[in-house]
């Protein structure tokens, strides 16, 4: 089981309190940096309800890097296939999805770094969200 992670840097996973991602409520991830050459993939979980009312989420995903400096990209995420299929694994009326929105990207600084990433959907609150989560893996060219 564990040659199955030997790629990843980090991985968390963040329980939304109440199941409801409130736009004013990010979830935030701190990692420690210390490889400049390596290319990475980076990837967001999420963990919904089968009742989520979109196909997709959209998320601020904010970068504070180790000299302060900030950056901000705004990530799409699709969880349904154009015929209403969720597209992650489910279990009964759960599912995960692991979205890759980052390939082979190396980090610029070693130190550390803060990754904060915020529901932009149309809503201040955000039902049947239950987890965010963040994993960065090096990069395995195929």
């Amino acid at each position: 089981m564990s040659s199955c992670d030997q790629t990843r840097v980090f991985e968390d996973n963040i329980a939304i309190e109440n199941n409801v991602w409130k736009s004013t409520a990010p979830v935030t991830f701190a990692v420690d940096i210390a490889d400049t050459t390596s290319g990475n993939n980076f990837y967001l979980n999420i963990r919904h309800a089968e009742g989520y009312q979109y196909s997709n989420l959209y998320v601020f995903m904010k970068t504070k890097f180790p000299n302060g400096k900030t950056a901000q990209d705004t990530v799409e995420l699709v969880l349904q296939d154009p015929n209403g299929k969720w597209t992650g694994s489910g279990l009964g009326d759960i599912w995960d999805s692991q979205i890759m929105f980052k390939r082979n990207l190396r980090f610029p600084l070693k130190g550390k770094y803060e990754f904060s990433v915020y529901q932009a959907m149309q809503t201040p609150e955000l039902p049947m969200i239950m987890e965010v989560g963040m994993r960065i893996e090096k990069y395995q060219p195929e």
